[in-house]
């Protein structure tokens, strides 16, 4: 006789019901089954079924009683062959830029960018004009003191450079 051990079975007489176990295993293996076969189309033996789940004897059932599957008869089926047109040989049109790089000197860096935003270009890069390589962590605490490029000038996503220098120390905007 083989024991198995389980964490949910702590007591001592955990052996007890082991053939209803057994039963209960069984039954959902043979209704797991019979679901997977009814799933695929196959017809199923309702007396199994029955015998199974109530524990009674099968009861006979009748050929006859069974539905029959009928075939759809089969129609033609057009097969349609198409090419795709060839490729066009003209150039797509790039883009145009109409975005124009606003006049930002002197605005702190959060402004400066609203207004590079409001131009239609959502991509901008800040630099520290001291050279030090300070990140630009809180945008409102700089002051662009200069733009490349300069003001009027066609721009795309990333071509405006600002640099800045923290508020309070030496600048040309005064």
């Amino acid at each position: 006789m083989k024991t198995f051990a389980t964490d949910s079975i702590s007591a001592p007489d955990a052996g007890r019901g082991r053939g209803r176990l057994n039963t209960v295993l069984l039954i959902m293996l043979t209704a797991s089954v019979t679901g997977a076969i009814s799933g695929c189309g196959a017809s199923t033996n309702t007396a199994v079924r029955q015998s199974m789940s109530t524990g009674s004897a099968p009861v006979s059932t009748s050929a006859s009683a069974m539905p029959t599957p009928t075939a759809a008869p089969i129609s033609t089926v057009a097969l349609i062959i198409t090419t795709a047109p060839p490729p066009s040989t003209s150039a797509a049109a790039a883009p145009s830029t109409t975005s124009l790089m606003p006049s930002v000197v002197c605005m702190n860096l959060q402004d400066a960018q609203n207004a590079i935003h409001a131009a239609g270009v959502f991509f901008s890069r800040s630099r520290d004009a001291t050279g030090a390589g300070r990140k630009q962590i809180l945008d409102r605490n700089w002051i662009v003191v200069a733009q490349s490029p300069g003001p009027g000038t066609p721009i795309s996503e990333g071509d405006a450079i600002l640099s800045v220098v923290k508020n309070g120390e030496p600048n040309s905007c005064g």
